[in-house]
């Protein structure tokens, strides 16, 4: 029985904000629009040059797309324990919050604002996006259950600004559990923050700003 815990509490758990599946259709209309063009490329240009030239010439068209959507359906980041998996195109990275050095709140504002979750460790940084928000009000917001277990991975650490993060994320996961308007999200909040103060770069958030959020 107690195996049986300690393997569902390793069990991975998806913390994109955006999963890759979501776009799977449009993406496999680009890779075949892409083909398509290539080919007509091909086809146009061997009327002046060479077959070899022209599939060349193809090839340059419709290769950096198809490397881009390669790229974007293998980006895929998950949690398990209290380490944080991120794929890329070429390899993998791995953070563990508990060997955080430091862990900040990161605002990018715009039309379409971005709240992120930042983790250094040693050398390596790992930017976590928890949020979105657009001018209007609407947005999306990262899953109940990566909300609960990137906080209970922040809890665990010994920084104080971890055990911060960890509670403004545990007073997200009850906002959006019982479906409150956004002035009420702490996540939001924290975005209307760096908005209210006209910034056009990044903002990290203060010690007191992440604990005004709670």
């Amino acid at each position: 029985m107690d195996g049986d815990s300690g393997r569902a509490a390793a069990e991975p758990v998806g913390i994109d904000l955006v999963a890759p599946e979501v776009f799977a259709p449009m993406l496999r209309k680009l890779t075949l629009a892409a083909v398509g063009v290539g080919i007509g490329v091909a086809l146009v240009a061997a009327v002046w040059l060479s077959w070899p030239y022209a599939v060349v010439l193809g090839l340059v068209v419709a290769v950096p797309t198809i490397g881009y959507v390669l790229a974007f359906r293998r980006r895929r980041m998950w949690l398990r324990g209290t380490e944080i998996h991120a794929h890329r195109l070429f390899g993998a990275r791995v953070v563990d919050l508990a060997d955080a050095t430091g862990v900040q709140l990161l605002v990018f504002p715009g039309r379409l604002s971005r709240i992120v979750l930042k983790v250094t460790a040693g050398t390596e940084i790992q930017l976590i996006p928890l949020a979105m928000y657009t001018d209007a009000g609407s947005g999306r917001e990262l899953h109940l259950l990566g909300l609960r277990k990137l906080a209970d991975a922040l809890a665990a650490s010994e920084l104080a600004a971890a055990i911060s993060v960890s509670e403004v994320l545990v007073t997200q996961l009850r906002a959006e559990a019982r479906d409150a308007p956004l002035g009420e999200r702490p996540l939001y909040r924290g975005v209307r923050l760096v908005r209210d103060k006209d910034a056009v770069s990044p903002v990290v958030l203060t010690d007191a700003e992440v604990a005004a959020l709670t």
